[in-house]
């Protein structure tokens, strides 16, 4: 298996770093990187950047706005633009949702959904978790009954992320309780700005509202806006889950905090010495980067694979597990080098009081304990790979 980058992606790759070089509004960087929460403005004012750049959408194909990138590209991007800490744009708009209508949307939904995302003027969140049905997605019950030309949706959706600042919602929905439980699913797009949704935040470990509960009550939904054939979502869900964990290794933002860990080893520490003497720290931060250079090259393997016409598969589970656990081990890290001071928190302590690096540390760290939990937890990743990739 050859993983070498070929010369035009290199070529490519010097060309996103000039274009974040001298586009990134500095303190977009600075924000992003250290873990202060952007709000909806920030990260449009990004998107209108990247969508006059033509590297909004880099998952979609040219015909839609997209830029046509293969899975290679792609990857680099997300690799510098972590790096330089460029936020991320509408996750659930362009890297779930948009790919997602390109692959099963019919001709008219193409035309009308995927410009809008594109503009700005729609921002999506995703309802997939419910109280019951996080892990087992299968065990949803949010029910969606057919009535003429409209479909009443009942229902709960938890653990939604953006939905405070989304308009419309993409959800899965139990539109048949007969056969297998999978067989009765189907993909709804709904718009949030309506009678009966509401929405309630939820405010996670580090005090950050990022998540929230959406409550669907007696909802007219237009046949118009099923995606795919009805009780036919689980094919869809695989295919955007596929994705999700892809993106869900984390390999930018993990090298990036490496990059950030790195320049802390360089402080005096109490005893006189530049933190990194430390052989015991400097066995474990050597310890977490050969995790991090090891996880890197499984998503080369990966990216192999797609590159030779393979969809993604259970492999993606292994860099799921891995690219959570590297990301909170480099935060654990960070809090030990900051030492009293990263144990600061922006809830607590006024803006400006402690530098902005260690200002939000304590915030990340505890915001991280969750990536071995959302879009599938480690549990359902090992499982995965246990029956799909090891047959047992």
């Amino acid at each position: 298996m050859d993983l070498t980058i070929p010369p035009e992606a290199e070529a490519l790759r010097q060309a996103m770093r000039s274009f974040l070089r001298d586009q990134l509004p500095p303190e977009l960087a600075e924000a992003t990187l250290y873990g202060r929460k952007l709000t909806k403005d920030d990260h449009q004012r990004w998107q209108r950047i990247l969508e006059k750049q033509g590297w909004l959408a880099p998952s979609w194909p040219t015909q839609w706005g997209g830029t046509g990138w293969g899975p290679l590209e792609r990857f680099i991007w997300d690799e510098e633009s972590a790096l330089a800490g460029a936020p991320r744009a509408n996750i659930p708009s362009l890297d779930l949702l948009g790919p997602v209508i390109v692959e099963f949307g019919t001709e008219a939904q193409k035309r009308e959904l995927l410009p809008r995302i594109l503009s700005g003027e729609d921002w999506w969140c995703q309802g997939f978790s419910e109280p019951q049905a996080g892990s087992d997605l299968a065990a949803l019950q949010m029910r969606a009954v057919r009535d003429g030309d409209d479909y009443i949706v009942n229902g709960t959706k938890l653990w939604t992320s953006w939905a405070h600042m989304a308009n419309k919602i993409f959800c899965l929905v139990r539109t048949s309780a007969d056969g297998p439980k999978q067989a009765g699913i189907s993909f709804l797009l709904i718009d949030m700005e309506q009678p009966g949704v509401t929405i309630s935040p939820i405010l996670t470990l580090g005090g950050m509202h990022a998540v929230n509960e959406v409550q669907i009550t007696d909802v007219r939904v237009p046949v118009a806006n099923l995606l795919g054939q009805e009780g036919d979502a689980w094919t869809i869900t695989k295919f955007l889950l596929g994705h999700e964990r892809l993106v869900g290794a984390g390999i930018g933002p993990s090298m990036a905090l490496s990059r950030q860990l790195r320049g802390a080893l360089g402080r005096i520490g109490p005893g006189g010495a530049p933190l990194g003497d430390d052989p015991v720290l400097a066995q474990r931060v050597a310890e977490v980067e050969t995790d991090l250079l090891a996880l890197r090259y499984t998503a080369y393997r990966v990216l192999a694979d797609e590159l030779s016409g393979k969809a993604p598969g259970p492999e993606v589970s292994v860099l799921k597990i891995r690219g959570g656990e590297v990301q909170q081990a480099l935060t654990e890290l960070l809090m030990e080098v900051g030492e009293i001071v990263s144990l600061t928190h922006p809830l607590t302590v006024s803006e400006g009081v402690v530098p902005i690096e260690s200002a939000y540390m304590a915030q990340q760290h505890f915001d991280r304990r969750k990536l071995t939990i959302y879009g599938g937890s480690s549990e359902i990743q090992r499982n995965i790979i246990a029956r799909r990739l090891l047959n047992v």
